[in-house]
């Protein structure tokens, strides 16, 4: 094996925060421990995985890394809000076609969704994916209950032509039930839900969320203040962009000491502007201008050009018009599934697009620079690890967002 590097980290503390997710954060450890076995076998290193108490409200988990001649023992915490996130489910399917409306008021009044278009179309496809499935639903339910409903009332005749259209009314209200019940593979009822939350309150974190995010904050504080070697923050899909605001957050505050563990932010898979472009992300503006600025912390973004809920390669403080003269951050990479999937692997997860947003947190059959395993468990800094790397050729840092107003 290889020497371990001169600035090893021997101590890591993970903070993840995941997106909009209704599933409880065992999910993320039950992914984190096949996953990891997977990538170790490929890459020829150890992975240990223990279960910890972390309190309540709090879960995670402990591992222990031994890599590169190096042991490291890293502890994960993660963000949980799946309880706001299945809360703001709506139970009722009218109150679901209401979200619809609202949503695409959000977006096409306020001219951010043809902006959006400008950047990455695979996005926007999946955002339209819920609304035309919604409305196909919608127009097959009436179909189903109209042709019912007709055949019932033209037997029935006279006073009975009211009740006929009765059981049509059923057959249609059982169409859009059984639409819903299928949504654990077609997703249509759960990605309306998504960016029924971003939009909302027109780009603004809500209040439960917020306070969430703040004791979240407290915890990674706490954790500066301890003798380990790097505190990582991770943020994934929407949970990128409350990772922006948590650190900026610590970082106005003076809670992160210069002499300190080192700070790191890995968001992955992000979908920042399909916020930060709506009228009243005044917060997130400021906070994603002002992290890119800051020399306490490095900030890597990795998405994937076949990730299409992505938006991938899209510096998320450029294209939303608030990048300063001197940004620093983030250095933009791309985890190229191409290349570090295999072309068998890659066929099979070519069309799965859910789970494709997700592979940032899966293992590799061909790594490349990207591991997650390694970042969270390997000797490297998240700095020294992406040290000398150029951002992608291919990233986006077009200025497109109509509203470039910030927080003070």
């Amino acid at each position: 094996m290889s020497s371990p590097p001169t600035h090893a980290v021997r101590r890591r503390r993970v903070f993840y925060i995941p997106g909009y997710d209704p599933i409880p954060p065992r999910k993320y450890r039950e992914i984190y421990r096949r996953e990891g076995a997977e990538q170790a076998a490929v890459s020829g290193y150890e992975l240990s995985i223990a279960p910890r108490s972390a309190g309540e409200g709090r879960y995670g988990w402990s591992v222990t890394g031994r890599m590169d001649g190096a042991e490291v023992q890293a502890e994960i915490d993660v963000l949980v809000w799946s309880d706001i996130v299945r809360a703001s489910m709506s139970r009722s399917i009218p109150a679901t076609y209401g979200q619809l409306a609202r949503t695409a008021w959000s977006y096409i009044g306020s001219g951010a969704f043809f902006r959006l278009m400008r950047l990455r179309k695979g996005p926007m496809i999946a955002a339209l994916y819920p609304v035309g499935m919604l409305m196909l639903y919608l127009a097959v339910a009436g179909l189903a209950g109209w042709a019912v409903g007709a055949t019932l009332a033209g037997l029935a005749g006279g006073w009975g032509v009211a009740l006929g259209w009765l059981p049509g009314l059923a057959v249609a209200a059982l169409v859009l039930r059984g639409a819903r019940a299928l949504d654990g593979r077609t997703f249509v009822f759960y990605l309306m839900h998504d960016f029924a939350y971003s939009a909302q309150r027109d780009g603004a974190i809500p209040g439960p969320l917020s306070d969430r995010l703040a004791a979240f904050g407290d915890l990674v504080a706490g954790a500066l203040a301890e003798e380990v070697d790097e505190v990582l923050v991770v943020g994934h899909s929407s949970g990128a962009h409350l990772a922006v605001t948590m650190l900026a957050d610590l970082i106005r505050e003076g809670r992160v000491p210069a002499e300190g563990p080192a700070l790191a932010l890995l968001s992955l898979g992000q979908v920042v502007p399909m916020v930060s472009f709506l009228p009243r992300a005044d917060r997130l503006r400021g906070d994603l201008r002002y992290l890119s600025q800051r020399e306490e912390l490095t900030w890597v973004d990795v998405t994937a050009p076949g990730d299409g809920c992505a938006f991938a390669l899209c510096d998320p403080v450029a294209v939303s018009g608030v990048a300063p003269g001197r940004k620093r951050w983030p250095l933009v990479v791309s985890a190229a599934f191409t290349q570090t999937l295999s072309p068998a692997q890659w066929a099979a997860l070519r069309w799965r697009f859910h789970r494709l947003h997700f592979q940032y947190l899966h293992s590799f059959d061909r790594p490349g620079d990207y591991d997650y395993f390694r970042i969270t468990a390997g000797p490297l800094t998240l700095a020294d690890r992406y040290a000398g790397r150029a951002p992608s050729a291919s990233r986006i840092e077009t200025p497109i967002s109509r509203y470039t107003s910030v927080a003070p």
